[in-house]
């Protein structure tokens, strides 16, 4: 029997960069997934991506932009530390999606553990000033990284199907073969 697999793109498409993991659902479109994966697009909705998280998935893949210092375009694998729910749960943002925040929030709602959580991070290149609440379209770095990315999750998703608990190669990797260390916060 296969894993239970969610890949969720998470960003604000009106800030820049912050649209890749939107960017890379609406790419997947062309390129799907095994249909027994779920692939959805949460934007900023935090709240149904907590909520999601609940629902009995072996494995978890957030994709999103994260300034983690290196080149713009850069893919990075990162497996965080999720919260214990022991933890009071941050409020959830009506239209905010803190990754952080998210996993908080559903460790605190579920009665169950959450699934596993990997995030395929991609450096971003453009970032809204912060005087602007709108900067729409995502830099050629970045709209290069997406395709990148799509094949990235051709390469991680059997891996994760057939082992939840395996470390899925990036199918061309930007950082390293192995995932993050423990203890990386995601975006």
């Amino acid at each position: 029997m296969s894993a239970r697999l969610l890949v969720a793109g998470v960003g604000n498409i009106f800030l820049a960069d912050d649209a890749f993991g939107p960017e890379v659902i609406r790419a997947l479109e062309q390129h799907p997934l095994p249909p027994e994966v779920r692939v959805r697009d949460f934007g900023i909705r935090g709240m149904d991506l907590a909520y999601e998280l609940l629902d009995g998935y072996d494995t978890a893949v957030l994709v999103d932009a994260a300034v983690r210092g290196h080149a713009p375009g850069t893919l990075s694998l990162i497996e965080p530390d999720l919260p214990d729910g022991a933890t009071g749960a941050a409020p959830p943002e009506a239209h905010g999606m803190d990754p952080a925040k998210v996993l908080a929030l559903a460790a605190h709602l579920g009665d169950e553990p959450l699934p596993r959580v990997l995030v395929l991070a991609c450096e971003p290149e453009l970032r809204a000033p912060a005087d602007e609440d709108i900067a729409p379209g995502i830099g050629a770095t970045v709209r290069e990284a997406v395709g990148r990315a799509v094949a990235a999750l051709h390469t991680m998703v059997p891996v994760l199907l057939a082992d939840p608990a395996a470390t899925p190669p990036l199918s061309r990797p930007d950082e390293s073969p192995a995932l993050s260390p423990p203890g990386c916060r995601a975006p």
